[in-house]
């Protein structure tokens, strides 16, 4: 694993841009961190390394967004914050887009639904340090 120090908002969305251009379709990224760690603000720069445009907010409070991908598939963010357990999520079919292969899907708080997740997914490790500053381990 890669670990990298942010020291700001543009910097975090700058690694996630970046990190986007290593993704093909097929990719699950569990992203684990605290709260403020800075998941969103990647999420939100590998979406526009992606190719998406337009304003990308956490799905806190609706669990999943999807967006299309220029190249085809759609773009998962999920948040997984305000579940309790596996059965809070059944119905959204989240293990069918998971396994789609024209997919690229981002999770935040991945350790819910530890038993859904495939083998494949890649795991990312955020890290609140201060105000400005994130750990990220790739």
């Amino acid at each position: 694993m890669k670990k990298i120090t942010t020291h700001s908002f543009e910097e975090t969305q700058t690694i996630g841009l970046d990190f986007a251009q290593t993704l093909k379709g097929g990719t699950v990224l569990a992203l684990h961190g605290d709260l403020g760690s800075g998941k969103t603000t990647f999420v939100q720069g590998l979406a526009k390394g992606l190719g998406i445009t337009g304003n990308i907010i956490s799905p806190t409070f609706i669990i999943v967004r999807t967006y299309t991908l220029p190249t085809g598939g759609n773009f998962y963010h999920i948040d997984l914050y305000r579940i309790e357990s596996e059965q809070d999520i059944e119905g959204l079919g989240l293990s069918e887009i998971m396994a789609d292969p024209n997919n690229i899907v981002a999770i935040e708080w991945p350790e819910k639904i530890a038993g859904l997740l495939p083998k494949h997914a890649k795991a990312l490790h955020f890290r609140y340090l201060n105000d400005d500053n994130r750990e990220i381990e790739l």
